[in-house]
Formats: C-alpha cells, structure tokens, sequence
C-alpha cells in the first residue's frame, strides 16, 4: 500500500518461507473489480501493468519482488485510493 497500477511496468512477487498450513491473499485486478488469489509457500503471481497488487498473510510470508517494464523512473505511480476499490 498505498494502492496503485504502473502504466508502463508489470511486478512479479514470489512468496516463500512459509507454514504449509499458510497463505497469503493476493489481491489483483482492475480497481473496480478486484479479485484475490490464495497463494502457498513457493508459489509467485505476475501483476500485469494494468493491475493493483497488494497482499496479506494468515502468518509470517516473505516474499521476493521484481518489476519489469520500459519506463527505469519509478515515480509513475497512478494511486487508486481504497474507498474506491471493489
């Protein structure tokens, strides 16, 4: 957080170090409709450039973060305040 797309970039988080009885929810998708996915130790998700990201775990998660893209100035931010999430 704070909540925001990249126009130019796309992000890659692999979790791992985790309780196997543990997830985290992942959450995606265009802002006004969301969607999560239930991810487990060793497991990554790709946010596409168009995409929020954010995440919580049921436990203690680490995770590895990557950003690809053609834009190298990270100010690009578009924040997507959380009321208007859905």
């Amino acid at each position: 957080m704070p909540c925001h797309t990249h126009e130019r970039r796309m992000e890659v988080y692999f979790y791992f170090d985790m309780n196997p009885e543990s997830a985290v929810f992942h959450i995606d998708g265009q802002p006004q409709e969301t969607r999560h996915l239930l991810l487990h130790n060793e497991q990554a998700v790709i946010s596409p450039s168009w995409s929020i990201h954010a995440g919580v775990g049921t436990e203690r998660y680490t995770f590895i973060w990557g950003m690809v893209g053609e834009n190298q100035v990270f100010d690009d931010m578009d924040h997507v305040k959380i009321r208007d999430l859905r």
